[in-house]
């Protein structure tokens, strides 16, 4: 016989082909009602549920992939953002050596957590999704096996039905080969053809039975397979998010405290920024009070100079306290028109008037403004050459900046009798009235 392939004999092909033109021939029938077709509605269902399964679980497989692979996106973001930082940070700056740990460290953080997303959630995804093709195709085959059982349950039932009819035909066959022949043959010639029919019959028997034992075998094993397979996916959903979810927890676990570390870092690096920045205010600040006397021992007709720029304003401290009243530098500028002692009695009087409904609570004393000021930020107070200041205590007097004053324009406060205006401004910018 000749070889059309390896392990394929022409005999084996056209084997084939007869077996698919007889499921295709046993399907037509079936469809056109010409036959009845072997139906298991529990192994139906079971299909419909391993259907959805695989559904599910490809497309959960497909979902942790592009999560992965957008973690993958977010270390490479991270690590140039890092690399960026470090290229920055000048070698002099507060925690040099400290940010490249951390820079580091957070590197290997990313590299950890996309590695163990993989080891773990993405593998048992994968080895849960390998079995799927192979039972598929155990189920196509059983599809298969149960037209090819069908269609011999229909051979061998024709041939039952018929069987009658054909010992009647061989009968009379037999009947008219009497005469014929000599008494010595006819006994053979009726047994050559009862055996003939006999063998047909036997031999759709015998391919019934094979068709039949081939099916079941295939069956049974599927309906114990397909429902605990079925089962299985909460356990398998189950170790594959309960992973993830331990290791997302462990990783913004560490990169919070990384997080906190780079904070502190640059925390410290404004502070020491600010502490330089203030040592440079305190020098201009003496250099302003010294104009500011020369100012004020100037005739009164004479234009006033520019004073100096206000002083930078740090960030307001937080530490409370009790005490409320004018700070020394205050308490300490003389004014150009009264001698030391009228002014402590006048400031007194002030504070004592602030009771007085037609003063604001907190009042102090009186300023006019001798140069403009643009304010610069949200708290500070707008000044125009003649303004006239009502100064006013700070709530917290640890609040008060150097240099500058408290207080709201006296014309608001006389119209709407409302300090929320208030803000401060650049003590050298006016003068006692």
């Amino acid at each position: 016989m000749a070889e059309m392939g390896k392990g394929v004999t022409a005999g084996k092909l056209a084997s084939n082909v007869q077996k698919r033109l007889t499921r295709a021939q046993e399907k037509v029938l079936q469809k056109l009602g010409k036959a009845d077709e072997t139906r298991d509605a529990a192994f139906e269902e079971m299909v419909a549920n391993f259907n959805k399964q695989m559904t599910e679980g490809t497309k959960l497989q497909k979902d942790m992939k592009a999560y992965l692979v957008a973690v993958k996106t977010m270390h490479d973001a991270s690590r140039r953002l890092q690399d960026c930082l470090a290229e920055m940070y000048e070698p002099d700056w507060f925690g040099k050596e400290e940010m490249d740990t951390l820079i580091e460290d957070t590197d290997t953080l990313w590299l950890d957590y996309h590695q163990n997303i993989m080891d773990k959630s993405m593998t048992t995804l994968d080895s849960y999704l390998t079995q799927f093709p192979d039972i598929k195709a155990r189920i196509a085959k059983r599809d298969r096996k149960m037209v090819d059982f069908d269609s011999a349950r229909h051979h061998f039932s024709s041939l039952q039905k018929g069987k009658k009819k054909d010992e009647a035909k061989i009968a009379k066959q037999a009947a008219l080969l009497e005469m014929a022949a000599p008494s010595w043959a006819q006994g053979l010639i009726s047994a050559h053809q009862v055996a003939q029919t006999n063998l047909s019959f036997n031999q759709a028997e015998e391919e019934l039975g094979r068709a039949q034992k081939i099916f079941e075998e295939l069956n049974v094993e599927l309906q114990d397979e397909l429902p605990a397979l079925f089962d299985n996916r909460v356990g398998i959903y189950v170790n594959a998010f309960q992973s993830l979810a331990g290791h997302q927890e462990k990783f913004h676990g560490e990169m919070s405290k990384l997080s906190q570390n780079l904070n502190d870092i640059m925390t410290k690096l404004e502070e020491q920024r600010e502490l330089k920045k203030a040592g440079t205010a305190e020098t201009k600040t003496g250099e302003g009070a010294k104009s500011e006397e020369t100012n004020h021992s100037e005739s009164a007709s004479s234009p006033p100079k520019r004073p100096d720029p206000p002083p930078s304003r740090p960030p307001p401290r937080l530490t409370p306290s009790q005490h409320v009243g004018p700070t020394e530098n205050e308490a300490s500028v003389p004014d150009a028109h009264t001698d030391s002692s009228s002014t402590t009695t006048t400031e007194q009087s002030a504070v004592t008037n602030g009771s007085d409904d037609k003063l604001p609570p907190g009042f102090l004393y009186k300023v006019k403004a001798i140069h403009e000021y643009a304010a610069t930020d949200a708290d500070e107070l707008e000044l125009k050459i003649g303004d006239v200041v009502l100064v006013l205590a700070f709530d917290n007097p640890d609040e008060q900046d150097d240099g500058w004053l408290l207080g709201v324009q006296e014309s608001h406060w006389l119209q709407n009798k409302d300090i929320s205006v208030k803000g401060v401004f650049p003590e050298n910018f006016t003068q006692k009235v």
